[in-house]
C-alpha cells in the first residue's frame, strides 16, 4: 500500500500545482495562527484550481465550533485536522449534515515525554476520527522520539500519521520505523516559511516511495 503524502502550509496556487506534480496526494491549508496562514477566500481560489482526485485539508488550533463550520461551508475541503483542544465528535456533531460524510477527519496527538495515555483517551470514540497524526508540536519542525514512541505504540490498530520535521533525508527512516498510513510534512520542503521548494518536494515523494520498497 502506497503512503499517503500530504503536502502542509499551501500558501499560493504556484505552490498548490508544484505539490501536485511532485506526487502528494493532500494539500493543508492552515486556518490557524501561523506563518503559513491562509484566508478563506485565497484557499477557495486555489482549491478550485485542484485536479478533483487532490485532497484539500484544513488545519486548525483550538479553533471554536463556528469557527470551524464557517470554513467548511466556505471552502470546497475533503478533510479537517484538529492540532488543539477541538473534540472531534462534538465538531462533527455541528458540521453541516451535508458535509459529515465527505469529510476526512484527522486529529493530532502531541507525543511529548510519552503520550500513550493520549492515544488511548483520542482513540476512545471510535466512528469519527478517520486518522490520528503524531507530531512533536503544532510548528515545531522538529521530530519526537521514533524509536521510544514506536514501542508505546504497540499493537494500536487505526490510520496513523507521522508529522514533526519530517524531510526528504529522514522520511525513509519514519516509514521504515512506523510503516503508518501517512506522512505530513511543512518545513522540509519549503524555501522559506510559506513558500514551497520544487527540488525538496520531489526528493521528498521519492524517498517515501524508495522506502516502501521490500
Amino acid at each position: 500500500m502506497k503512503t499517503w503524502i500530504k503536502f502542509c502550509g499551501t500558501t499560493s496556487l504556484d505552490d498548490a500545482m508544484a505539490s501536485v506534480e511532485a506526487g502528494a496526494n493532500a494539500l493543508g491549508f492552515i486556518f490557524a495562527p501561523s506563518k503559513r496562514r491562509i484566508p478563506i477566500e485565497k484557499a477557495q481560489k486555489i482549491i478550485r484550481e485542484l485536479p478533483a482526485h487532490v485532497e484539500r485539508v484544513g488545519v486548525f488550533l483550538s479553533a471554536t465550533l463556528r469557527e470551524i463550520r464557517d470554513v467548511v461551508t466556505s471552502v470546497d475541503l475533503t478533510g479537517i485536522q484538529f492540532h488543539g483542544d477541538e473534540f472531534a465528535p462534538e465538531v462533527y456533531d455541528y458540521l453541516p449534515k451535508n458535509r459529515r460524510a465527505t469529510l476526512r477527519i484527522i486529529k493530532t496527538i502531541i507525543v511529548q515525554d510519552g503520550f500513550e495515555g493520549r492515544v488511548d483517551g483520542g482513540m476512545a470514540v471510535p466512528g469519527v476520527v478517520d486518522a490520528w497524526l503524531l507530531d512533536s508540536g503544532a510548528g515545531s519542525g522538529k521530530p519526537f522520539d521514533w524509536q521510544a514512541s514506536h514501542a508505546q505504540l504497540g499493537q494500536r490498530q487505526g490510520r496513523f500519521i507521522i508529522a514533526g520535521g519530517l524531510t526528504p533525508g529522514n522520511v525513509g527512516e519514519a516509514i521504515r520505523t512506523f510503516s503508518p498510513w501517512g506522512v505530513d510534512v511543512v518545513s522540509g520542503i519549503e524555501a522559506e516559511p510559506g513558500r514551497k521548494d520544487r527540488e525538496k518536494m520531489k526528493a521528498f515523494v521519492a524517498s517515501v516511495r524508495k522506502a516502501e520498497q521490500p
